[in-house]
């Protein structure tokens, strides 16, 4: 696979997984900032509805009880100390610390105060923290405001209200002629303190008035993390599948490129790309086959060491097969040191061209192990291989033969073994062909025609062709010269040789004649 693919599936699996982990983490935060927001509002609107009834009540007492009492003489006293004489009512200022305190026994998140920074004589100072102090400061600059402030936790939120205690006619009056009263100076509307509300209120009472949807959200990350695990359950499975296709293709890879020398690449590519069924079936076709046999191997075998006959052979065979590839023939089997070799199937060019490639093939192969054998003797072989070739064209059988489960593809006729037939009478290093191959290269070759010979199985006589030169544009650039002999193995390309090389080969045949000219008669 595609480096495509898994790692870039494994990358974005890891990559949604987070995605989706973190969304779910953070759900659970906005859910929990939502609330503060929610819970901050009430407390502010519950604080602002305290105070408003501590206010109006204070109010009302001091204008309806208070106000009253006061202005019609009789026996009830309105005092501060009211608990200590018979009768007597409480100052709006107590009133309201009074129920502060009632308040706060009741209520255990509810706070109210009524403090001032001027208490009575008699009385213990009232603690203001830093933010009772800044506000009692800003309330006298401007009455007119009311302050606010919010805290939060994580698990409670806390709303603290404050407003001003403006005094009136009659607390004016009251405070400056008091003998216990601070200061003296005091004016209508003047601040004398303040009014405070603090409401603390836990999170938890927020979260439950939503169960419903805490329950649908629980349900989603459940689903969620379900979900998670599912598909990283998957992805591992598919990481371990993709691991064993990983490992079963570069087997059946490895399997392939094994198989693939035992069989012709034409042949392994059809079958491979679906064009070929591997069933035993045949067709009749018109094919060139080409058969070549190496002269007097058993004799040369005899004469060598086995490892270096194996050696020679195999790069033989390379080299020859090199050349049967790049003309396009369909390498069919090798036999000892014999090669059989068709054109025409899987792959044909028409029958013209598919014969003229075949024997440019074998024109090739010729003067190729020309070449080798120059090479081998470099090497220290004294006779090396000379072949044959025989090359016909005929209709022949060709497919898959054998059992189900043990099948060649290969080429069944008579015309197969005529080819096989030409190469026996061949001269070592010539090619031999048929009428019906001639027929269809005569144009591109120079040969002449043998004595006819008949065959088994073939009921008309056949003429045979030894090949002297083909004559297309490689063998007209340059006449290409080639002999073999007793004693004789002669290979000329002039194309190959430069100006500054000609001299020398001039002088190399001059020195060969002369040699042979001084050789002694036989007898003399």
């Amino acid at each position: 696979m595609n480096e495509a693919n898994p790692g870039n599936l494994r990358s974005r699996g890891i990559l949604t997984g987070f995605l989706i982990a973190l969304l779910l983490a953070l759900l659970p935060v906005a859910v929990w900032l939502d609330l503060t927001s929610l819970g901050e509002a009430a407390l502010r609107r519950q604080a602002t509805d305290m105070n408003s009834l501590l206010t109006s009540v204070r109010s009302y007492y001091a204008t309806n009880v208070v106000g009253r009492i006061l202005s019609h003489s009789g026996q009830t006293q309105v005092i501060h100390n009211y608990e200590t004489v018979p009768g007597a009512v409480p100052i709006p200022a107590t009133l309201s610390l009074e129920l502060g305190k009632v308040i706060s026994e009741q209520q255990h998140n509810i706070i109210y105060r009524f403090v001032s920074d001027y208490p009575f004589k008699n009385r213990a100072p009232h603690q203001l923290d830093s933010f009772e102090v800044g506000a009692l400061a800003a309330l006298r600059e401007n009455p007119n405001q009311k302050i606010e402030d919010s805290s939060h936790s994580l698990f409670s939120d806390r709303v603290r209200l404050v407003v001003p205690v403006l005094l009136g006619a009659a607390c004016v009056s009251c405070h400056n002629t008091h003998p216990e009263s601070p200061k003296k100076d005091w004016k209508v509307g003047d601040v004398r303190g303040i009014q405070e509300v603090i409401i603390t209120q836990p999170i938890a009472a927020n979260i439950f008035s939503f169960k419903y949807l805490l329950a649908y959200f629980a349900l989603t990350a459940v689903c969620g993390v379900s979900f998670l695990a599912m598909q990283r359950r998957q992805s591992l499975q598919i990481m371990g599948m993709n691991k064993e296709l990983e490992s079963n293709n570069d087997f059946l890879a490895s399997l392939s490129m094994k198989i693939s020398r035992y069989i012709s690449p034409q042949i392994y590519k059809s079958i491979f790309s679906g064009q070929k069924d591997v069933t035993i079936h045949t067709e009749r076709k018109k094919l060139t086959i080409f058969f070549s046999d190496i002269q007097n191997f058993t004799a040369t075998t005899e004469r060598l060491q086995p490892e270096l006959i194996t050696q020679l052979l195999n790069e033989y065979f390379t080299e020859m097969s090199a050349i049967a590839l790049a003309h396009g023939g369909t390498i069919d089997k090798f036999i000892g040191d014999a090669m059989l070799i068709f054109f025409g199937d899987p792959e044909t060019k028409g029958e013209r061209l598919d014969a003229q490639a075949c024997l440019k093939m074998a024109w090739e192969m010729q003067r190729r192990l020309v070449e080798l054998n120059a090479k081998w003797r470099s090497e220290g072989i004294e006779q090396p291989f000379k072949t044959r070739i025989g090359i016909n064209s005929g209709y022949c059988n060709v497919g898959n033969f054998g059992s189900a489960d043990r099948m060649d593809y290969t080429i069944i006729g008579a015309e197969a073994n005529l080819a096989a037939r030409l190469q026996s009478i061949a001269e070592p290093g010539r090619i031999v062909i048929s009428y019906e191959t001639f027929a269809l290269v005569s144009d591109v070759v120079a040969a002449h025609p043998l004595p006819p010979i008949t065959m088994k199985g073939i009921s008309r006589e056949v003429i045979p062709y030894s090949v002297d030169s083909l004559l297309d544009a490689v063998a007209e650039r340059g006449d290409v010269v080639i002999e073999r002999a007793a004693g004789l193995d002669f290979y000329l390309d002039p194309s190959l040789i430069d100006a500054k090389e000609a001299d020398r080969v001039r002088n190399i045949l001059a020195n060969a004649l002369a040699a042979l000219d001084k050789r002694k008669p036989a007898g003399a």
